[in-house]
């Protein structure tokens, strides 16, 4: 009976070694394998603003409440308004805004900031974010319910969507309807939404690299004033022996390239 766990394994790995030197004959022999449909379906989470992706599920804004303070609210304020480290979420937002898609005090210098709901244009960047990298600290750890909750509470701050409501995969494209700042994104990249979808069908700007006569290129380089060689140590006795960056013999003034622009302190 000892030797059939050992056979069982033996067979299991014989079996993956196979199929991953099968799968890895094809454009680059040797180098990996390909990704597995289960593999894919892990990353493949995008939402695209058509809301191409986005998984079916709801979620109350009552519900969100709930998991707002106890996974949110230490960084992002218990009403969105952030704390000392983080931009607020909410604010700046107006019911004219909503009817209109523009926000006004956007154009307003006298505005003491920009919030996310100020800017965002599509909600399914919301959507996406959240559930792609929130809570900072434990980022995919919210379920599908969870971010429709969340995002829903979210939306009833800003005052887009009333108490009462439920977002759902059924309902958020009539939500983007009311996004204040819906209309305020331009689309003159041509990358999205892009000729398949009306948009335009060449970019906005039309560069050409110069073949002749050209300007010198700009050499950026960093050095220390005299007076600062070396006053922590040889740089280039600090840094590892592999990798591009050596570190600059601070011992000898002429290792540096070029005049000191800046005069010893006195």
């Amino acid at each position: 009976m000892s030797s059939f766990p050992k056979a069982a394994v033996a067979i299991a790995l014989a079996v993956t070694t196979n199929w991953a030197l099968a799968q890895s004959a094809g454009k680059y022999p040797g180098v990996g394998r390909a990704a597995t449909p289960a593999e894919v379906a892990k990353w493949d989470i995008d939402v695209r603003p058509d809301f191409k992706g986005l998984p079916a599920g709801s979620g109350s804004v009552t519900e969100g409440q709930k998991v707002w303070e106890t996974k949110c609210a230490s960084c992002h304020g218990v009403f969105g308004e952030s704390n000392e480290v983080f931009n607020p979420l909410i604010g700046g937002v107006s019911a004219d805004d909503i009817q209109t898609g523009h926000v006004a005090k956007l154009r307003d210098p006298s505005y003491p900031g920009r919030t996310t709901l100020m800017k965002l244009a599509t909600l399914s960047t919301l959507w996406d974010y959240i559930h792609r990298a929130m809570p900072w600290t434990q980022p995919k750890s919210l379920t599908v319910p969870e971010v429709y909750s969340v995002t829903a509470f979210l939306l009833n701050l800003s005052g887009i969507v009333p108490d009462d409501f439920t977002l759902s995969n059924q309902n958020i494209a009539d939500v983007q309807q009311r996004m204040p700042n819906r209309n305020g994104m331009t689309t003159r990249h041509a990358l999205w939404p892009g000729p398949e979808f009306g948009g335009p069908a060449e970019p906005d700007t039309h560069n050409t690299a110069c073949m002749k006569n050209c300007a010198p290129a700009p050499k950026v380089v960093s050095f220390l004033p005299d007076f600062a060689l070396n006053a922590n140590g040889n740089l280039a006795q600090q840094n590892r022996l592999v990798g591009a960056q050596r570190g600059l013999d601070t011992s000898r003034p002429t290792a540096r390239r070029g005049p000191s622009p800046h005069p010893p302190p006195k």
